[in-house]
């Protein structure tokens, strides 16, 4: 069985009310706006196709535009798409998650990273190290090098300046 939106509903009942036919011109399929409530599934691949993340095997995913939920350059490619649709976008580099920015590889004392860090964590190349932001959220960055007085951190989103898939199934626009 498939869910329609209370809006298409409607829409049809109007139709049936009124004896006109439940026709493309008198049910219209609703369309992602910026706060849009979606129900979908999608799919994040490198350009060879191995997936990052993916909902296409298991429950679709339910998400609120403009809360942050997804990439706001994600976001934008939904605009304007009506419920239905399913599409493939193959974004360059930098398009999805921004371009790779030098200036987010940051040399972190080894004391800030002794407060961030549970007792007796010892940390190698590679840890997604979380941290406390100065005004109470919090961030993370990936752990480039350990020396003795410092460690380098890349605080990029991992998939900045790399080509992705994004694909959809927009289930459900409401």
């Amino acid at each position: 069985m498939r869910w329609i939106s209370v809006h298409r509903a409607a829409a049809r009942a109007m139709a049936y009310n009124s004896g006109l036919p439940a026709t493309p011109a008198t049910v219209m399929s609703n369309v992602v706006t910026a706060s849009a409530y979606l129900t979908l599934h999608y799919r994040l691949a490198s350009m060879d196709g191995t997936d990052i993340v993916t909902t296409f095997d298991g429950n679709p995913a339910t998400l609120m535009l403009g809360q942050g939920q997804l990439a706001p350059n994600l976001e934008a490619l939904l605009m304007g798409l009506p419920e239905g649709t399913h599409q493939v976008f193959e974004l360059a580099p930098g398009e999805g998650f921004g371009p790779r920015n030098p200036d987010l590889v940051q040399a972190v004392s080894r004391a800030t990273l002794e407060e961030n860090s549970v007792p007796g964590n010892e940390y190698k190349v590679g840890d997604l190290v979380d941290f406390n932001a100065p005004k109470g959220g919090r961030f993370a960055g990936v752990l480039r090098e350990l020396r003795d007085d410092v460690a380098i951190f890349d605080f990029n989103h991992p998939l900045a300046g790399q080509p992705v898939k994004f694909e959809v199934n927009l289930i459900s626009v409401l």
